[in-house]
């Protein structure tokens, strides 16, 4: 009878061990004794004091290492027949260094903490898919894979990667759901600090998974502050289609051309709960010094003796190495403010100031009130970019800057000058663009040793007017650019035409009325009602665009106090004076000769008056402007006498003349840019 009773007494223990998920998990102060609990792959290893090293910095390796036994992830919900199961709360905290090869150099691609199927990854890629997938089962929903990443490259085109140093929460691929670059927020909550993932320092991670509440929250700090109160990021997610009723937890990591070392120091993780039990920091190993191996590592040998006498030597150049890399990280240190964090692809100062040689003299290729334009090179990615660096005194600060993030870092059109990040340090402002090789179309009008044929100026415009059509028409918001001129127009390598220069954009819901500010831009280019109304629209862009229609057919710029006898200072009038005595090729650029096509030129000619119309109404949208310059409709008759010009003879013209700026006073026209 006795024995009867056992064997169900048994089974109910194991059932009950099976389904009670409340509360187990585990914890390892280091790994040295615990290497038969974890299932280890690739190039991981325990080293000898303990570490948990994923990869080394050789290149071409994936490392991982699983908790041996799956866990539960399922709850089941038999009150909910639509939701039989549900994703259990789970709580996990770790300890990690990345390391690269040399202090201060640029590692490898960082490292995911992950919940997966399987604890077998062989077929994961290397590099930035951190060995989790391949090209082929990256994005699948059949991987029911969970991962945060601590990422150390930026895959922005590949994989929308913000920066090279960024926190992000995956599912199914690596295409973050969620990211913002490292950092913690101190004790207010109210400013961050960035944490700097491949310094070789230790880094405490917390990712709690709250079941109840559906929403996953990752904290970082460095390992010898507490746990910072404010989650660096937080997802609002059901796992529950995500999960399996089986799943392992562990680590993965990769490398490629690029290689660091990535070590797991300690690790404790709670099933069932939003919090997991803390690390003894005490008792964790350390991680290796930049670029030698983990204590036991080497091979021994001989020569004791002659290593023994090198220690002083060597500690004394470590000592000033470790001093010369503080005294310069202390230089390049960082602060982030609250709003920094809400903005994407922000690079480190420490990148910028490597690119632009210390922003040196010699890498500038272009200066303008806002202040200077270096040429850079990415130390890890070798990519050409141009730096806009904002100067201390210049009237373009804060506001304007986050104003070009906003508007240009969101948008994507072939013909507008991509923004590919940011930065921000104490005084300093940088925008970070695609470097245009031939510079401005400002300086191929206008440079004795440059020049551009009509078939290039032709299609140049249709350019910049299919990239303003994009911003008053085509994109979510209207985006009124405000400082159109040649100056702002760039040219690639190709000889393509982008728009540029967003520090002065505003935005507006379609089919609203913009706000009024101060009036902005440069003299020339600045549409009449400005000075009156304060309003900048889409027509004032327009406004701007018709005098760059002229400047490129004339070869002059919008105002030129030095303009030669027989020529108005204005260009609309000289335009206008021209049409008026029928002879409007009279107007066109004489670098030109007669290697031109008349009707094109003629066209554009006629089409630079009508948008630079004084008013408002009379002048076209965008989206007419493209039409006229592609020929798909013909330009409505322009009558210079009725455009508000001046047309008269130079010998009559006197102050009470009006023009095309005749509404613009010295004063108003001081406002400019």
């Amino acid at each position: 009878m006795a024995k009867s009773l056992l064997f169900p007494l048994f089974s109910l223990l194991l059932l009950n061990q099976a389904y009670s998920q409340s509360d187990y998990g585990f914890i390892f102060n280091g790994f040295k004794a615990s290497a038969s609990k974890l299932s280890l792959g690739g190039a991981s290893l325990i080293t000898p004091n303990g570490a948990l090293r994923l990869t080394n910095t050789s290149h071409n390796l994936t490392g991982h290492a699983f908790y041996n036994t799956p866990f539960h992830f399922l709850n089941k919900n038999s009150h909910d027949s639509q939701h039989p199961t549900t994703a259990s709360s789970f709580a996990t905290t770790f300890v990690f260094a990345i390391v690269p090869r040399f202090a201060g150099g640029s590692g490898g691609h960082g490292f995911v903490f992950t919940v997966s199927p399987h604890k077998n990854l062989s077929d994961g890629g290397r590099a930035n898919l951190f060995g989790l997938f391949n090209e082929v089962t990256m994005g699948n929903f059949s991987n029911h894979l969970f991962a945060v990443e601590f990422d150390t490259v930026q895959e922005l085109v590949r994989y929308g990667d913000i920066n090279d140093n960024h926190v992000g929460i995956d599912i199914n691929t690596v295409r973050s759901n969620a990211s913002k670059a490292a950092s913690y927020y101190d004790n207010s909550c109210k400013s961050s600090h960035e944490v700097v993932l491949e310094s070789g320092n230790p880094i405490q991670a917390w990712i709690e998974y709250d079941g109840a509440q559906k929403i996953v929250n990752v904290t970082i700090s460095p390992a010898s502050l507490p746990k910072p109160s404010k989650p660096l990021l937080s997802l609002a997610m059901d796992l529950s289609p995500i999960f399996k009723e089986s799943m392992y937890v562990g680590f993965s990591a990769a490398t490629e051309k690029l290689a660091s070392s990535h070590y797991i120091l300690g690790w404790s993780l709670k099933m069932g709960r939003t919090e997991a039990d803390p690390l003894d920091l005490s008792k964790i190993p350390s991680p290796p010094r930049n670029g030698t191996p983990s204590p036991g590592l080497g091979r021994r040998g001989i020569g004791i003796g002659a290593a023994s006498a090198m220690v002083t030597l060597a500690l004394l150049l470590c000592g000033i190495t470790i001093s010369v890399y503080m005294l310069r990280r202390a230089r390049l240190a960082e602060v982030l403010e609250d709003w920094e964090l809400d903005f994407p692809h922000r690079f480190r100062y420490k990148d910028l100031y490597i690119a632009t040689k210390g922003f040196k003299e010699s890498q500038i290729v272009g200066k303008g009130g806002f202040g200077s334009v270096y040429k850079g090179v990415l130390p890890k990615t070798r990519e050409e970019v141009a730096v806009k660096r904002i100067s201390h005194t210049s009237k373009q600060g804060v506001k304007e800057f986050v104003a070009e993030i906003a508007s240009l870092g969101k948008l994507r059109h072939r013909h507008l000058v991509h923004l590919q990040g940011w930065c921000k340090r104490k005084g300093d402002l940088l925008l970070v663009y695609d470097y245009m090789s031939n510079g401005s179309l400002d300086a191929f009008l206008f440079q004795e040793n440059r020049n551009l044929d009509w078939g290039e100026r032709f299609r140049i415009l249709k350019e910049i007017a299919a990239g303003l059509l994009y911003l008053h028409e085509e994109w979510e918001q209207v985006v009124v650019h405000r400082d159109v001129k040649a100056n702002n127009v760039l040219l690639d390598s190709n000889m393509n035409a982008r728009l540029g220069d967003f520090g002065l954009a505003k935005l507006y819901e379609h089919g609203k009325n913009p706000s009024t500010t101060h009036v902005v831009g440069t003299v020339g280019y600045i549409a009449p009602e400005l000075s009156l109304t304060g309003k900048a629209t889409s027509s004032s862009d327009v406004f701007a665009f018709g005098a760059v229609l002229l400047e490129v057919a004339c070869g002059r710029r919008p105002l030129d106090p030095n303009a030669s006898s027989g020529k108005q200072m204005i260009l609309q009038d000289w335009v206008a004076e021209c049409h008026e005595r029928g002879h409007i090729l009279e107007a066109a650029d004489p670098k030109l000769g007669n290697s031109y096509v008349k009707e094109e030129i003629e066209l554009v000619l006629k089409l630079g008056l009508l948008c630079s119309h004084p008013e408002p109404q009379a002048r076209p949208n965008m989206q007419q402007v493209t039409r006229y310059l592609s020929g798909f409709d013909p330009l409505p008759e322009v009558n210079a006498s009725s455009l508000g010009f001046f047309v008269g003879s130079l010998d009559s013209k006197t102050d009470s003349h009006p023009s095309s700026y005749g509404v613009m006073s010295s004063g108003s026209l001081a406002t400019g840019r």
